[in-house]
């Protein structure tokens, strides 16, 4: 820098010819001017900052130090202090920006983790999830969900939380949710009426777990159970873990709903 600078000028210069000669603004030499950084060290009969050689190598030393990522302080420390240590300083410097870029590699990997999330849903090859939720679980399932969804809010508060959840998370959430079908299959099969302290119980389970996913209301756990018993997909589903499971399910949300002064008749998604 200071070697250009040499071979370009022959005597000193104003602070418009030095801001150009180091490619810097004329505001940022007065500002340095102004903290004592890099003053020039003569001036013009009318007042004019005139910069020596010295001011420039001082200048181009400055630029060198900035570029390196050293603070202003920090660079008058290294240019004003003869017992600083540079080596120290521009190690500690270095030690600095290896923590920044191990930061910002944790945040590229944290918001590439959130793009595939929102883009599938459920961060597990087709294999871990199998192991996961079981052999009889189809994949696909997540990624339909995201074709019907994947506009929604509630997809995105999912994909969110899917983000940061790992393969044992998962797995404890479906062996909750597992029980917990287990637990909606035993009371159908003994007859438990729907709007019982029992059932109620299970609805508040049901929705408690599925919040894990993404929050969910009353109102739309009634929306919610009543797809569960018309769409055929669910219909089968649940009726296969009990017999009659579906519409028990969905007049059990009813019920619960009204003991909390819902009417399940009027319940939109929000």
């Amino acid at each position: 820098m200071t070697t250009m600078v040499h071979n370009k000028i022959d005597e000193d210069v104003t602070v418009g010819v030095a801001a150009d000669l180091l490619g810097l603004t004329v505001r940022t030499l007065h500002h340095w001017d102004d903290i004592g950084l890099a003053s020039p060290s003569r001036r013009t009969p009318a007042g004019y900052r005139l910069y020596t050689w010295d001011d420039l190598d001082r200048l181009g030393r400055v630029v060198a130090y900035r570029e390196a990522g050293l603070t202003l302080d920090a660079i008058r420390d290294v240019l004003d202090d003869a017992t600083a240590d540079i080596r120290a300083t521009l190690r500690e410097q270095r030690a600095q920006l290896a923590e920044r870029i191990r930061d910002l590699q944790q945040l590229d990997e944290r918001l590439e983790r959130m793009t595939v999330a929102h883009e599938r849903g459920i961060l597990m090859s087709d294999d871990e999830q199998r192991e996961v939720f079981g052999e009889a679980w189809d994949p696909q399932q997540s990624r339909s969900a995201r074709t019907i969804w994947g506009g929604s809010p509630q997809w995105a508060q999912f994909a969110e939380r899917s983000a940061s959840r790992s393969p044992a998370q998962w797995r404890e959430l479906s062996e909750a949710m597992s029980a917990l079908q287990r637990d909606l299959a035993d009371a159908v099969s003994r007859g438990v009426d729907p709007g019982s302290q029992e059932a109620d119980g299970l609805a508040g389970r049901h929705r408690e777990l599925f919040s894990n996913f993404f929050p969910l209301t009353r109102q739309m756990q009634v929306c919610l159970a009543r797809m569960f018993e018309a769409d055929p997909g669910f219909a089968a589903y649940y009726n296969g873990i009990g017999d009659g499971l579906a519409t028990w399910f969905r007049r059990s949300v009813d019920e619960s709903a009204r003991h909390h002064d819902i009417d399940p008749d009027t319940a939109t998604w929000e």
